[in-house]
């Protein structure tokens, strides 16, 4: 399937984001090891929650997690601490390429019962579930903070607790630190002082929790509202986050965005600026971000580097190679000038009509490309569905601001979404 997006009508409205997925599935995880039967609120419907709701829900021996990174490497390590427990954990054949080794050493380490039934250090893994004895753990920091994190959520129920020394410069600490805040908002006695966590043997407390909307959702309404000038409220926005994304907000200002926060969320209002100066952003703290910030920087005509982006390269897609090979069908060459590096100054080529893009099976992908329709008289995505993996209604919300989508060479009406 395909969608055709133009943007004729774009105007103002307000927009119900999504609920973060990275703390509905943190949520979700706490919640199963303290037993509790109490709410978690605004829990996100996207398909990588849902897995893990349906891998908590199966009585069978295999879980297939998809291609929800999130819920492969949290339930490695919730199903290694489970006692007793006789799973086989895979996924889709991206998952099976993206790599897993430095969680399983970790867990390994700590007492867990894991072995690879494919090519090692991949996934897919059977794990015998049993009492983790926990201790002093050393962990490189440039991995994957999911691989930490699925460490820390159960740390609390092994019987020494869990010190870890995490090596060299550390990746996406903001996601460890959202990770440790909740534990402690759970009752979890867990300290970090910079690249030293310890967690204390100790269970979480059974309670009720609110989950916030996504701010990596909330970056895609910011590329529009730098591209096209006008203004959105996303309802229920929080001024104060525990998602390192809402760095998106700070990010905007170059874009001349203002944000403005009240009881009812944030409005997000475009000055119509211009920034000719070459645009530098160090996106280690929130690599998610990445494919926002490079189309809207070259959309607006704006030369950018993004630096501290490595691991772009086993997410969904290797988001990377992925940026510079659609990036190209619009005009702009991007280069990757290190490893950890995506660039743009200046260089066009040719355009070729229609317009396709290629998702590459990356939810990012559609999202970051799709408000390229204000600068192109349409773009067609390809494999739009992709969004249900964090964002499901993203489409709904262009339709109702305005964008018309249409499917495959018919054309059908929007409302049919």
């Amino acid at each position: 399937m395909k969608y055709c997006i133009t943007a004729p009508h774009t105007h103002s409205c307000d927009i119900q984001l999504p609920a973060s997925k990275s703390i509905s599935n943190r949520a979700l995880i706490i919640s199963a090891l303290a037993h509790s039967t109490h709410p978690i609120h605004h829990l996100a419907q996207c398909d990588d929650t849902r897995v893990l709701i349906d891998a908590f829900n199966s009585n069978n021996s295999t879980i297939d997690i998809g291609a929800a990174g999130t819920a492969m490497r949290f339930l490695t390590a919730y199903y290694a601490s489970q006692e007793g427990c006789d799973i086989t954990l895979t996924g889709s054949q991206r998952m099976l390429q993206r790599p897993i080794a430095p969680l399983v050493e970790a867990l390994q380490q700590a007492g867990a019962h894991i072995r690879y039934l494919g090519v090692k250090g991949f996934p897919p893994l059977h794990i015998q579930g049993s009492t983790l004895q926990g201790g002093h753990l050393t962990m490189p920091g440039n991995i994957s903070s999911q691989f930490i994190t699925a460490i820390l959520l159960i740390a609390p129920y092994t019987m020494q607790g869990v010190h870890i020394t995490l090596q060299g410069e550390v990746l996406s600490l903001p996601y460890i630190d959202m990770t440790i805040s909740m534990m402690q908002q759970y009752g979890a006695k867990v300290t970090r002082h910079d690249n030293t966590i310890e967690v204390l043997p100790s269970p979480y407390k059974p309670i009720p929790y609110h989950i916030e909307p996504d701010y990596s959702a909330a970056s895609y309404w910011y590329e529009i509202a730098a591209l096209n000038g006008h203004s959105y409220h996303l309802t229920h926005l929080p001024a104060h986050s525990l998602q390192g994304d809402a760095r998106i907000a700070s990010y905007a200002t170059r874009w001349g965005i203002t944000t403005s926060f009240d009881s009812s969320g944030a409005t997000i209002t475009s000055t119509n600026s211009c920034n000719n100066e070459p645009q530098y952003f160090n996106l280690m703290g929130e690599p998610d971000l990445a494919q926002t910030i490079a189309m809207t920087c070259a959309l607006r005509g704006e030369h950018f580097c993004i630096e501290g982006i490595a691991n772009l390269r086993i997410k969904e897609s290797n988001r990377i190679e992925a940026l510079i090979c659609e990036a190209a069908k619009l005009g702009y060459i991007f280069t990757s000038p290190q490893p950890d590096s995506l660039a743009w100054t200046g260089e066009r080529c040719e355009v070729s009509h229609p317009i396709v893009i290629d998702t590459h099976n990356d939810h990012r992908m559609a999202m970051a490309f799709a408000p390229a329709a204000l600068r192109f008289k349409e773009i067609w995505i390809d494999n739009p569905q992709v969004v249900s993996k964090s964002y499901p209604t993203f489409w709904n919300d262009l339709a109702m601001a305005g964008f018309t989508i249409t499917h495959n060479e018919t054309k059908e009406n929007n409302s049919c979404l």
